[in-house]
Parts: structure tokens; sequence; C-alpha cells
């Protein structure tokens, strides 16, 4: 009993890596409008870029659970919640995510999935992530734009 249960977890989180991704290998086009958001995004007031890829419904909320992917500008993917599959929690407005992350779930219904991109002043800035295993690498370099793909859960 257990092989089977590993393949359907295993499974369902192929699954929703698959959904998620919703890109082919990357290319220069792919990789330009990964960083660049497109004409027709939304923007909130501090700048933070966005387009709604699946409205959710309800009220914005100040605790909420999230997966979220998160990309430099090359397309690379620098942190996830989808490996494991285990959701960031937080509250909204607090400080305990970036300054952009603060301004853009603040308005968003549980249930919704946006792509986002966030300015590097709305990010790390000029100080950056310094790579985990090594100080003299980064993680995320300095003055770097960030886009992620974010979805709220619904609130349980």
């Amino acid at each position: 009993m257990r092989p089977i249960r590993s393949i359907l977890l295993l499974s369902c989180w192929l699954f929703s890596a698959v959904a998620w991704a919703q890109t082919g290998p990357a290319t220069a086009d792919s990789l330009s409008s990964l960083a660049t958001p497109p004409a027709n995004s939304l923007a909130t007031t501090g700048g933070v870029r966005y387009v709604v890829l699946q409205p959710g419904s309800g009220a914005p909320s100040t605790r909420v659970a999230v997966y979220y992917q998160g990309f430099l500008p090359d397309g690379r993917i620098f942190d996830s919640t989808l490996a494991p599959a285990k959701p960031l929690r937080l509250r909204v407005g607090r400080g305990e995510v970036i300054r952009g992350w603060d301004e853009l779930l603040g308005l968003l219904p549980p249930g919704s999935r946006v792509r986002a991109w966030i300015p590097a002043r709305l990010a790390y800035g000029s100080q950056g992530v310094r790579h985990p295993d090594d100080d003299s690498r980064y993680l995320i370099p300095p003055d770097t734009d960030l886009r992620f793909d974010i979805e709220l859960l619904p609130a349980r």
C-alpha cells in the first residue's frame, strides 16, 4: 500500500508542477516574456505588475497560505513551495515577506492565481540575497527584478 500512496503523491505533484510551468524550455523569446510584464498587466500603487491567471472569490485576508515559484530574469527558479508541496503561511502587511508581496497579496482574494513582476526596490534591493552555501555568490543578485507565480489557497 505504501508504494501506491507514494506513486499517487508523486503523480499529483508532477501534474501540479507541469500545470504551473506552462512554458517549455527557455528561449530568448520566452525569457524576455518572463522578465517583462505584458502590456495588459495590472499595477499596484507601489509598482508591482501582475496578471490574474485565475480570479479568486471573497475578500482579501490578512492571513494567507500560498504556493509560489520565484524566478530570476533569466528564467531560473530561485525558490518554490511546489517541491515539497508545502504552502507558505503568512500574515499580510506585517513585513514577513518582501514588500512587493505585502502590497500585492493584500489585494487578492483566496483562490487567486497570479503572475507578478516585482521591482528590485520592492524585493531585495541593492542588498540581494547571498547564497546560503557560499557567501561569495548570490542566490538573488543585488538590484534584481523578480517574477513570481503565486496561488492563494482558499480559506479553510
